[in-house]
């Protein structure tokens, strides 16, 4: 349908090698057979290798020429004769596993592993309409050693709008020693959280499955057919139709916290995917890890980590309980 002209340029950044943002430019003269057809149509026969919706998105930015104009129209009809280049930039996809400098609050760090403070709203993994700004992203570039791991040495990770206490390990060894530790419930982990209505005062555990909710993929739900998940519960105080609570996980099921307590009729304040209403002045899911408690991964030594509540929760928290927090028992 057309011929595809040997010449190919690149961008490169900076220095010798190019960069890891090289873009391939990639022009072709449209034949007789690419007459009248549309210019997306056009240029899936002569870049295959990426979708179709992507390469409309590049016509959009204005990555297209045709007789050497941006063309920004994807239904554009072509003629014979016509020059065409796109500018054939990586999708965001391809992008995802790259370095970003980022300021991380780091508890803790040795040759073997790093203890983060997760801000609320920072991503943990690369995900669609997340590729880029990740917490994997910025620890590719806070340490070498993580291009060399898996999910960059993360052994489990916290929600976006969830705050506090991670694990990252930063070698091999470690992931394979902290990954165990994690599957056999030896690594404390204990959350504050504040939810709508008022808890007894004794403390208790949910024991219930959590599986993917069979009506909504992006929430989960507690399904028979999932997996086994047990949140220890107490509260520490209550007032004004809001309780306080200290949880602990002994499996670490997507959302379990959430999931759990939503199910027994608390849902997290400001939670809107468990129908937990904004509140006491939160815009995001009132829960923070607040205490991870690990052996470490190489010399076995007992450690634990605590982390403040950040401002928002703070805040918030004043208003339901008062005095110090203690780690559950």
């Amino acid at each position: 349908m057309s011929s595809l002209e040997n010449g190919r340029d690149y961008r490169d950044g900076p220095g010798d090698e190019p960069s890891d943002s090289a873009v391939e430019v990639r022009r072709f003269e449209v034949d007789a057979a690419g007459h009248g057809q549309r210019l997306d149509k056009l240029l899936v026969t002569q870049a295959g290798e990426f979708s179709r919706s992507h390469l409309q998105s590049l016509i959009e930015r204005g990555a297209v020429s045709v007789d050497g104009v941006p063309s920004r129209t994807a239904s554009r009809r072509l003629r014979a004769g016509q020059s065409v280049s796109v500018a054939l930039e990586p999708t965001e996809e391809c992008k995802a596993f790259t370095p970003e400098p980022m300021s991380l609050r780091v508890v803790f760090e040795d040759a073997h592993l790093i203890v983060l403070d997760k801000p609320a709203g920072l991503v943990v993994h690369p995900a669609p309409g997340h590729w880029r700004g990740t917490l994997v992203n910025g620890l590719l570039a806070h340490h070498a050693g993580a291009a060399l791991l898996p999910r960059a040495g993360i052994v489990h990770r916290l929600d976006k709008d969830t705050s506090g206490l991670m694990a990252v390990a930063r070698t091999l060894e470690a992931m394979t020693a902290l990954t165990r530790a994690i599957a056999a419930r030896e690594v404390r982990r204990e959350y504050l959280a504040l939810v709508h209505g008022v808890l007894a005062a004794e403390a208790f555990s949910v024991e219930a499955r959590i599986g993917r909710d069979p009506v909504s993929r992006v929430r989960m739900a507690v399904v028979t057919d999932g997996k086994p998940a047990r949140t220890d519960v107490i509260r520490l105080a209550a007032r004004d139709g809001f309780s306080a609570l200290r949880c602990r996980l002994h499996s670490g099921r997507t959302h379990q916290i959430r999931v759990h307590l939503a199910w027994r009729g608390h849902p997290l304040v400001a939670d809107a995917l468990y129908g937990g209403a904004p509140a006491l002045g939160m815009t995001r899911q009132a829960l923070h890890a607040v205490l991870l408690g690990l052996a470490h991964p190489a010399t076995g030594l007992p450690l634990q980590f605590s982390a403040p509540l950040p401002a928002d929760l703070q805040a918030a928290w004043n208003e339901v309980a008062a005095g110090p927090v203690q780690p559950l028992q």
